[in-house]
C-alpha cells in the first residue's frame, strides 16, 4: 500500500494540533498555511519552487516539508538542495535519546542525550 504525501499530511496535521490543543487547554492553535512545491507547484504555476513559496519560509521562519518531485533537466539539481541554499540551511540537527519500552543495544541507553550535527551546505550536499 502506498500512501500520498496528502493522505501523510492529514494525518500529521491532526496529531499536531491535538498535541497543541491538549499541551495548551485549547488556548492556542496553530494556522496552517500550505505553499507549493515541487510538481504540485510546477502544475499550479509553471514553477518547480516559487518565489512566493521562499518568501514565505523566510517570514514564518518555520516550514514541514514533505518528499519533493525533483525534475530531470529542469534547472535544478534537486529542490532539497535549492531549499537547503536559497534558505541557508546550513545545519541538519538530529537529535538521540531513548524512549523507554525500546530495546536498546546500548548499557544504560537512559543515559543517551546527544545531537548530531550534519553540513548540509558543503561537499556531497552542496548538490554540486
Amino acid at each position: 500500500m502506498t500512501v500520498s504525501g496528502p493522505d501523510i499530511w492529514k494525518a500529521a496535521s491532526r496529531v499536531i494540533d491535538a498535541a497543541v490543543e491538549k499541551a495548551y487547554n485549547g488556548e492556542k492553535k496553530i494556522e496552517w498555511k500550505e505553499v507549493l512545491a515541487g510538481q504540485k507547484a510546477y502544475d499550479e504555476t509553471g514553477e518547480w519552487l516559487p518565489q512566493e513559496t521562499l518568501d514565505t519560509i523566510s517570514e514564518y521562519l518555520i516550514a514541514i516539508k514533505g518528499p519533493l518531485t525533483t525534475p530531470i533537466g529542469g534547472g535544478i539539481r534537486s529542490l532539497n538542495v535549492a531549499l537547503r541554499q536559497e534558505l541557508d540551511l546550513f545545519t541538519c540537527l538530529r537529535p538521540v535519546r531513548w524512549f523507554q519500552g525500546v530495546p536498546s543495544p546500548v548499557k544504560r541507553p537512559e543515559d543517551t542525550d546527544m545531537v548530531i550535527f550534519r553540513e548540509n551546505t558543503e561537499d556531497i550536499y552542496a548538490g554540486y
